[in-house]
């Protein structure tokens, strides 16, 4: 198991250090998005070459372009994206622990780790997802009929259902250091599902890069058979309107 995991399980104290604004650089294709923490603290003593055995849900984004990788742990330490190949039909995705200055929260929650596909893979197709780094395990995804892949973002919302009842992961472009955070999610019909982020504090400051900020949301009663969209409002959004990928 990483040190920083062991280290959350375990419980030994990480002492979170006031700190002032972090600088974010772009994410770079292939990686995963990880929010900015707003302090620091020095990593536990110790280390362990055990990479830690994982359950992941896998959700499609950005029109099959990419996935999100949905595991359980702190929100502030989400694991990030490595090297990825796709090979005789298996997708391997390097996870590994973010960096070591990271801040992590003593919360367990769902929280996603951003993954580009490779061009070659069809997202039309069953994709089955190898694991490999600081993280190890498997996972598969369902294809989507109409997803092509492929070529450039458009830097427009989207979502995807993961394997899980309920469960879809919502990405969105911009600052890396601003992640939008979720204040309520509920089924406003059968076919809607209202998402209402929070209004960010009047002093945030936001580094000046464009990256994907992926968040994961929970809502009970949605027929698995119908197609869902799910509107987005606060924060920047004003019912942006949204089909979330898949089936629940």
């Amino acid at each position: 198991m990483p040190t920083r995991s062991r280290s959350l399980v375990a419980g030994l104290g990480l002492a979170l250090l006031a700190a002032g604004l972090l600088t974010a650089c772009a994410t770079p294709a292939g990686s995963g998005s990880t929010p900015t923490p707003t302090s620091t603290s020095p990593s536990a003593a110790g280390s362990d070459d055990q990479a830690e055995e994982i359950e992941a849900d896998v959700a499609w984004l950005d029109g099959g372009r990419m996935i999100g990788v949905v595991t359980q742990g702190s929100s502030t330490c989400i694991p990030v994206a490595g090297d990825v190949a796709y090979t005789n039909g298996v997708l391997e995705v390097e996870l590994l622990d973010p960096p070591e200055a990271t801040a992590c929260t003593m919360d367990l929650v769902p929280r996603v780790t951003t993954v580009a596909v490779p061009p070659d893979v069809d997202p039309t197709q069953e994709l089955e997802i190898r694991f490999t780094g600081d993280y190890t395990g498997d996972a598969d995804v369902d294809g989507v009929p109409g997803l092509t892949g492929g070529g450039q973002t458009d830097y427009l919302p989207s979502a995807g259902w993961t394997g899980e009842d309920g469960q879809f992961v919502i990405l969105t472009w911009g600052s890396s250091s601003c992640v939008p955070v979720i204040s309520d999610v509920a089924l406003s019909s059968p076919s809607e599902v209202a998402v209402t982020f929070a209004d960010p504090p009047a002093d945030q400051v936001c580094t000046a890069d464009m990256a994907p900020r992926a968040v994961v949301a929970q809502v009970d009663g949605v027929d698995d058979d119908s197609e869902v969209t799910a509107v987005l409002t606060g924060d920047t959004f004003e019912g942006v309107r949204v089909p979330i990928i898949g089936h629940d």
